[in-house]
């Protein structure tokens, strides 16, 4: 039946192939774009077009190499469908042909709508685009386009070596963002978008990346407002030096004269988990010298990341079981002083205590320094911090970190997101008010997307005016952890 369905649009898009405006045919969403004609589904009042190739699958001779351009076609396909998550071990549908995209947007509504891409964290080892938790409809039913993004992971995405070009060594993982924001410029008019009102959001390695991204020469027109959610701002970058050692270590591993364009992907996940055992970082960003050349706080606080509206902010509890090694660390020897820890009088366990100082050491202090370097620049710069929890885990609190992405997309009932009351509801609606606000105009102020206005949401403006979302309610205010992140500006600069 679909296919019959995808045959009959075809043969009614016939008239309009050249038009570049999003189309429907009958009750199906139709584009054109340079890959092909792409036929989505609808449901309800959001058309989704699943499984969108950006570039070449990166198999074979383009094994690590730079994403190359698809195949142009004039061909009708269906995007019913998710591509396959890029390579990682829990996955068992994981592939190295995954570079794909997913495009939301409300169906019937005319363009040209703003644009909100999302780039996934999950440490640069896992996680996808796909699947029900990071489902864009509820965050289109404000009037926009939501695009998610996979991109190459793990050894695939990260690895470098001196056998590999040195231009495309180390960071093909950010390379397929890249060329993923590309692909959006060329063809999101296609599906309604407005290329030059394009904002980035993404938590953890997901906003690392686009910070980055803020760094880059090769991206800074390519994207026009940005979200930062749970960056790690002062965490050092790999070195080249460091990622060739790991490099080696890696092919190593693979075994002597190993053709590492041919090993087969099972191969290359048991090397990379080889050296994940030993070495939790070993495969993430680097300092390559073309698409990155420096740290995040370093880069910020030289005013070289593109001066465009930003909202920034953390949880305030990051910690997540995944990161218990490295929560442990901020308590071991030398690693935190006596007069730090005096800035948590409250907490007498050990293991509250240092769930707390990691939070503010990785995310809240950093997020408060580029907060602050960014607003130095003069851009429009807005800060929070997420510490709502829903209703019913208050009793039983689990990890906090990424806690406010089901807030953003409104998912309920799937995997990594459970039933919210109509308190979070409410609270959900406000965040993704705030959001799709920013993304239209830069600026989070304005309507809830039921009708009244938002509560006021400050500018930093270089203090500590932040938007502070509690159980208590949702309020701008003065950062009340802030003579604690003080101690922890200060250690930093020991």
């Amino acid at each position: 039946m679909r296919a019959l369905l995808a045959f009959v649009a075809a043969i009614a898009a016939l008239d309009g192939a050249g038009s570049a405006a999003a189309q429907a045919v009958g009750q199906f969403p139709f584009a054109l774009t340079r890959e092909g004609q792409m036929l989505g589904a609808v449901e309800g009042e959001v058309a989704a077009f699943k499984g969108l190739p950006y570039a070449a699958p990166p198999v074979g001779a383009l094994r690590w190499q730079p994403p190359q351009p698809t195949t142009e076609s004039s061909e009708m396909r269906t995007a019913y469908d998710y591509g396959a998550p890029c390579l990682q071990p829990a996955l068992p549908a994981a592939s190295e042909d995954c570079l794909t995209l997913n495009v939301f947007r409300p169906f019937g509504v005319d363009g040209p709508l703003p644009v909100m891409v999302f780039i996934h964290g999950g440490a640069f080892v896992t996680g996808t685009a796909n699947g029900s938790l990071f489902d864009g409809a509820k965050l289109v039913q404000a009037g926009l386009i939501v695009v998610t993004v996979n991109y190459r992971l793990g050894a695939p995405g990260w690895l470098a070596h001196p056998a590999l070009p040195h231009a495309g060594s180390g960071n093909f993982g950010l390379m397929d963002q890249v060329a993923a924001l590309q692909w959006v410029q060329d063809n999101i008019a296609a599906f309604g978008g407005d290329p030059n009102n394009v904002t980035l959001f993404g938590s953890d390695a997901g906003a690392t990346s686009i910070a980055l991204l803020m760094l880059s020469a090769p991206a800074r027109d390519l994207f026009h407002k940005a979200i930062l959610q749970s960056v790690p701002g002062r965490a050092h970058l790999r070195s080249a030096e460091d990622a060739e050692a790991i490099g080696r270590l890696f092919v190593a591993a693979l075994g002597p004269k190993t053709d590492l364009r041919a090993v087969e992907p099972r191969r290359l996940l048991a090397a990379e988990a080889q050296l994940l055992e030993t070495s939790p970082r070993s495969f993430a960003p680097m300092i390559d010298g073309h698409l990155v050349t420096e740290d995040l706080a370093a880069g910020f606080a030289a005013g070289r990341q593109s001066r465009i509206p930003l909202i920034i902010g953390s949880n305030e509890d990051e910690t997540d079981p995944e990161n218990e090694a490295a929560i442990k660390e901020e308590l071991a020897p030398g690693t935190s002083s006596d007069e730090l820890r005096r800035h948590y009088p409250d907490l007498a366990r050990p293991s509250d205590l240092a769930a707390r100082i990691y939070t503010d050491k990785v995310f809240s202090e950093p997020v408060r320094l580029l907060a602050r370097l960014h607003a130095a620049s003069g851009a429009p710069t807005f800060r929070y911090r997420f510490a709502y929890v829903p209703e019913a885990r208050r009793g039983n609190p689990d990890a906090g970190h990424g806690r406010e992405l089901q807030f953003i997309f409104g998912a309920e009932g799937v995997p990594g997101a459970g039933i919210l009351s109509r308190r979070d509801r409410e609270v959900a609606r406000r965040m993704r008010a705030y959001w799709t606000n920013f993304a239209r105009s830069g600026d989070p102020n304005g309507l809830d997307l039921n009708g009244p206005d938002l509560p006021r949401w400050d500018a930093a403006a270089g203090g500590d005016r932040l938007l502070l979302i509690t159980n208590d309610g949702v309020a701008s205010g003065e950062d009340p952890f802030a003579e604690r992140l003080d101690g922890l500006a200060n250690e930093s600069r020991r």
